[in-house]
């Protein structure tokens, strides 16, 4: 039987290569892990390797054309597929027994064939399924969401592509889908193809059987970790020597659980987060949970992994210093309170944020180093002439920071409902990929769950972001000498010092805050 191979991810967010030279043709007998094609992506010549022995049926690609990564790359019949085929009739009785739409579907007119989960953009090849919103069994219609799944970016919504029956979900809610493989399967109306129908959903049962070996196979790597090499020929992807150069593991360490000891992703995650073995273990020593007293170990994913590594990015890049100051929000209090309640009919939520970003704006007029980027070598400085201001939210899918366009050309009310619109969006989790980028600087509002000051990191690759502390009433001097209780919030500044220092950040700090102390100096500065 003839199956395809799937030009595998070559690592680095590469979707796409050139076909540069076969190193086999059609009817050649080729081994396991023999090469087949040179493919050249945008970094470097790749040797990509056969999966199987057998026999090569067809090369789709000529040499010269683009490959698509996760699509076939050639055809093969793998060695010994007639005895494979034979073993495996035991399972797909027991599959057709589970499923009894399958037999029912080339009787009545229908077919059952696989949704494979599209690719979602910007080289994700996986995400977590975060739930399903059908269930096995439901009538869909086209263009009906059918799972809330979340990519590094953010959470996105699937939608069926026909109209039918769902048959079966391949995964369970918080596991991770793959990019270009079977999401869930779908009975629709026959287009004259019902036998093979059937042999879509049969064929599906071995695949998910084998899912689940693998998926147990890293827990048992992760409990038997040794710092010698176990695997020296260490048959892995490139995508998988990545993950293994990210987390600095050995890959010639890793226990593999695929066939002939070949290395997943999986293996080299599970051989990462187990604990090292003392040298002095002896061999009858307790389970490692009851040594390390681990009681839930869980991985990072989704949002949360790419704010992990966004921090380390900019604290490891950007030398940060913080600049600490208190802003008498009293007056503008009061104003926010007249305006509230006459807003408010008109299903406008005014909070403090519009009037924060405004004033912000305007200083940046005068400031513009605040609103530039420098290039990673720093040998360029890039100023921008939008004003687009960033405000971390605490979502239920881990910190977003969505930001508002062009602040410098709208009014307050515009951006109460930009605000608000980006607010409900991103405590959702379904802030869309346009409303994250392009952001210029950032506002963090700390104090609205606590805290008065901070030391925030910078949003990479902007220049400066602010903290905002929780507000106090606190006893404070006026112009004639009496002390009176005043609404102070503190504020705290990190900049990049390559190329802004204190004495911008302390005068550009000044005018934000002369803004928001006597709101009516807005105005005059107002275009």
């Amino acid at each position: 039987m003839s199956i395809d191979f799937i030009l595998p991810d070559i690592g680095e967010g590469i979707v796409e290569c050139e076909l540069v030279e076969w190193l086999v043709a059609e009817g050649d007998v080729i081994a396991e892990d023999q090469p087949v094609a040179d493919v050249m992506t945008d970094k470097a010549l790749v040797q990509i390797p056969a999966m199987h022995s057998g026999v090569v049926d067809k090369l789709y690609y000529a040499k010269g054309e683009i490959a698509k990564v996760h699509q076939p790359l050639f055809a093969m019949t793998p060695e010994g597929s007639a005895q494979s085929e034979s073993v495996a009739e035991p399972i797909v009785a027991e599959a057709t027994a589970e499923i009894p739409a399958v037999p029912a579907a080339a009787v009545t007119g229908t077919q059952v064939e696989d949704f494979i989960l599209p690719d979602i953009g910007e080289g994700i090849v996986e995400c977590e399924l975060v739930e399903w919103l059908v269930a096995e069994g439901d009538l869909i219609e086209e263009d009906q969401p059918i799972a809330d799944v979340m990519t590094d970016k953010a959470l996105v919504q699937i939608p069926a592509m026909h109209k039918g029956k769902v048959v079966k979900l391949y995964y369970a809610k918080g596991e991770i889908a793959k990019v270009h493989a079977p999401l869930f399967a779908i009975e629709i109306a026959a287009t004259g193809q019902a036998p093979v129908a059937a042999a879509s959903v049969v064929t599906e049962a071995p695949k998910a059987a084998t899912a689940q070996v693998e998926t147990k196979a890293p827990v048992v790597a992760a409990q038997t970790v040794s710092t010698k090499v176990v695997n020296a020929k260490a048959l892995a992807s490139p995508a998988v020597r990545r993950v293994a150069r990210e987390l600095n593991v050995n890959i010639h360490q890793v226990p593999g659980s695929g066939k002939k000891g070949r290395v997943y992703k999986d293996d080299v995650v599970a051989f990462n987060q187990a604990p090292v073995a003392s040298a002095n273990t002896n061999t009858n020593a307790a389970p490692v949970a009851n040594v390390a007293g681990v009681t839930r170990v869980e991985p990072i994913r989704g949002i949360k992994a790419v704010m992990a590594k966004a921090m380390v990015n900019s604290v490891s890049t950007i030398p940060h210093f913080t600049y600490c100051e208190e802003i008498d929000m009293t007056n503008l209090i009061k104003l926010r309170g007249d305006l509230k309640e006459v807003y408010a009919k008109q299903d406008i939520k005014l909070t403090m944020m519009p009037f924060f970003m405004k004033a912000m704006s305007l200083a940046l007029k005068q400031f513009p180093l605040v609103n530039s980027q420098v290039n990673e070598d720093c040998t360029e400085l890039t100023y921008f002439d939008d004003h687009n201001i960033g405000m971390a939210v605490d979502s239920k899918v881990g910190l977003l920071v969505p930001n508002v366009k062009q602040v410098q050309t709208k009014s307050i009310l515009d951006l109460a409902a930009d605000i608000t619109r980006l607010t409900n969006d991103a405590r959702s989790g379904r802030v869309p990929a346009a409303d994250l980028k392009g952001g210029t600087i950032t506002i963090s509002n700390i104090g609205a769950i606590g805290g008065t000051v901070a030391t925030p990191i910078i949003n990479k690759p902007e220049s400066a972001i602010v903290a905002l502390g929780k507000l106090q009433k606190l006893p404070r001097f006026n112009d004639k000498g009496e002390v009176e209780a005043r609404s102070i919030m503190q504020v705290s500044w990190s900049g990049d010092h390559r190329t802004i220092d204190g004495g911008t950040i302390a005068r550009f700090c000044n005018l934000w805050k002369s803004f928001l102390e006597e709101p009516s100096n807005m105005l005059v500065h107002m275009s």
